[in-house]
């Protein structure tokens, strides 16, 4: 008989204590939650941007791009993947800006390309602001017999400004603008025989045609 001055002796808990196997459970579970939720925050994916503008043609190349870690989901199988590497000979289909992701449409080999660029030498200024990727329109007025010249006639609508360069007069100030905009193949013999013939050029700016 246990006398009143002793006190209980505490049991040694067993394997078969349910309240052990539950706290146990529940460790397990909030370990595996913690784990889980870092993963899920670690989980990004390499992908490259550009590092500078790229205008459609241009060759990819590892300086002008970029590693960039991103957490884009499912979409992030739409873009280039570092993983994946620069395929040989790939070119850029369309205007990509720096700091752009790039985009798998718009990677591509030379022999994909509808568009080339013909240089235009604008003297009336475009609007202030105008860059690659802008739309503009391309106007042409024929030299007739005469040495006079017709009627001016759109030529190309839409078409992308791939480069702008600006020159400058004996004085500095601005003379004249190089336009290098993008020709579908379908349109390029027109335009070239404009050129040769001394045609006047008009490229007009054309916000509306992005949007």
């Amino acid at each position: 008989m246990q006398s009143s001055g002793e006190a209980p002796r505490l049991k040694k808990p067993s394997w078969k204590d349910p309240r052990l196997l539950i706290g146990l459970l529940l460790v397990v579970a909030s370990t595996a939650g913690i784990v889980a939720l870092l993963e899920s925050q670690d989980d990004t994916t390499q992908v490259y941007a550009a590092r500078v503008d790229l205008p459609v043609g241009a060759p990819l190349v590892a300086e002008d791009l970029v590693p960039m870690p991103v957490r884009l989901g499912e979409a992030s199988g739409s873009y280039l993947r570092v993983a994946d590497g620069i395929a040989e000979r790939a070119v850029v289909t369309r205007l990509v800006a720096g700091g752009e992701l790039l985009p798998l449409t718009a990677v591509g080999t030379s022999d994909e390309l509808d568009r080339k660029p013909i240089g235009l030498t604008v003297e009336d200024p475009l609007p202030t602001g105008t860059a690659a990727g802008d739309r503009v329109d391309v106007w042409v007025s024929l030299r007739t017999d005469t040495n006079s010249y017709d009627e001016p006639q759109r030529l190309l609508e839409a078409a992308e400004v791939a480069e702008l360069t600006v020159g400058e007069s004996a004085l500095g100030s601005s003379s004249s603008t190089l336009v290098q905009v993008l020709v579908e193949d379908e349109t390029l013999p027109a335009l070239l025989d404009a050129l040769s013939n001394d045609a006047r050029i008009a490229v007009v700016l054309n916000p509306g045609a992005g949007s």
